[in-house]
């Protein structure tokens, strides 16, 4: 069982936003599948039509720091219905765009729109509702959210050929404001107060300015170094793995065995339920990726070594977006949890926006090895990065002793059996029933 007796309250939730997200990145992801119609009829290149979703994740990442505050003030639910109705304009402008203007300025609110709705402010949201053991929730939302392109890629070809693209676009404006935004007004809790999580977070980050500010510089750098190996190798896999020798249908065919070996790592990590963090998710998957990287640049091109590439590679890069997403609850608290992730979100949107076209580019002119030289250095930085946030995790933790004593002497007033706590003689310690001593402040 993952989610056990406060956490049950975890459930609905999830599964809205499961719902909500799977329709949120369902539905920006058609230009995959009417990327040419629309080229057709606004006269434009079909790589001009699909800068789009570049503009998309550029747009989230510069607005993720700005809503930070909002998140914090006014809580995700509210945040996440007014993305929903501006997606919805998004799409409207998008249906009737007549040339590279309009359309464009349909991918810039679509981006806001997403800042606001999209994967962090779900992981916000998760957050308020269970703070620190948002992991497994968090997790099982990414492997529903990881089907998203396999329900929407169909979907939008239907109603494609039904009602053209235009009339698609229109279609998924109204999906947002009669599914997503019903789903968010009813089915998210609303928080008791805005102040209750925000002054909390006021009064730790001025007690420890300086070691967060240097934890957080570690966190991102850590993230943005992985997401930039992930995120590009799944724009140049195919590319990468014809570099190796492979004719056009076996690259395809190994690659479509990836998403599947991610979603099985997610998988595995998400059924291991509580029994490691973020960091130690990050430190053992981070490990297969140099691993990886090597074994192709030696293999010559080899099956075997290109199947061990998919395997190894594939069960790291899955683990590793479980741990980008939870790392952060780690170090940081409700409150402190959606400014952090807000602001980590600028640069992984960049990162994601700027890698493919730097890795096909470093394919081209210099070759695989290249490529995977710099994929290889890339997740040894990241690994020894982990390694120091693996090192700090104690004194950060520490911050939150007040809180779990809290929790034990309450546990200990209402205990009617023999007590699972007891303080020793000079009433500074108490020790906890896993054996851990936690000293007044």
């Amino acid at each position: 069982m993952w989610f056990s007796g406060p956490d049950r309250k975890i459930i609905s939730v999830l599964f809205v936003l499961a719902v909500t997200q799977v329709i949120g990145w369902g539905t920006v992801s058609l230009p995959a599948i009417i990327g040419r119609q629309i080229a057709a009829d606004l006269g434009m290149k079909i790589e001009v039509v699909f800068a789009g979703s570049s503009v998309l994740y550029v747009v989230m990442g510069l607005w993720a720091p700005v809503l930070a505050k909002a998140f914090t003030q006014f809580g995700a639910r509210h945040v996440m219905m007014a993305g929903t109705v501006l997606a919805a304009l998004g799409f409207v402008l998008l249906s009737v765009s007549t040339g590279p203007m309009l359309y464009f300025a349909a991918w810039v609110i679509l981006g806001t729109a997403g800042s606001a709705t999209l994967t962090t402010a779900a992981y916000i949201m998760l957050n308020e509702v269970a703070g620190r053991n948002a992991k497994s929730a968090i997790g099982a939302l990414m492997l529903v959210t990881g089907l998203s392109s396999s329900i929407f890629w169909p979907t939008t070809a239907l109603i494609s050929q039904a009602v053209g693209w235009r009339g698609t676009c229109l279609v998924y404006a109204a999906m947002m404001v009669l599914v997503c935004l019903p789903f968010y007004v009813f089915g998210l809790p609303r928080r008791a107060s805005a102040g209750e999580a925000v002054n909390p977070s006021q009064s730790k980050t001025e007690m420890m300015t300086g070691a967060r500010k240097s934890t957080f510089a570690l966190i991102v750098t850590a993230i943005a170094l992985n997401a930039f190996v992930t995120f590009g190798f799944s724009a140049v896999l195919i590319e990468l793995l014809q570099a190796e020798g492979l004719p056009t249908s076996q690259a395809i065919a190994f690659g479509s065995m990836l998403g599947v070996i991610q979603v099985c790592a997610r998988g595995l990590d998400f059924f291991g339920g509580g029994r490691w963090d973020g960091i130690t998710t990050g430190l053992v998957a981070g490990l297969g990726l140099p691993v990886a990287m090597l074994l192709l640049i030696v293999g010559n091109g080899a099956y075997w070594t290109i199947a061990g590439f998919i395997l190894i590679y594939g069960l790291g890069s899955g683990a590793l977006a479980v741990s980008r997403a939870t790392i952060p609850l780690v170090f940081y608290d409700k409150a402190e949890f959606a400014k952090a992730t807000s602001r980590i979100a600028l640069p992984l949107n960049l990162i994601s926006a700027a890698s493919p076209p730097i890795l096909i580019s470093l394919l081209t002119q210099f070759g695989s090895h290249v490529l995977l030289g710099l994929a290889a250095l890339c997740s040894c930085g990241a690994l020894l990065i982990l390694f120091f946030l693996s090192r700090r995790r104690p004194a950060v933790e520490a911050d939150s002793v007040l809180d779990r004593r809290t929790a034990v002497q309450f546990h200990c007033r209402t205990a009617s059996a023999a007590p699972a706590h007891h303080q020793d003689q000079d009433g500074g310690q108490f020790r906890g029933a896993d054996g851990q001593q936690e000293r007044d402040h």
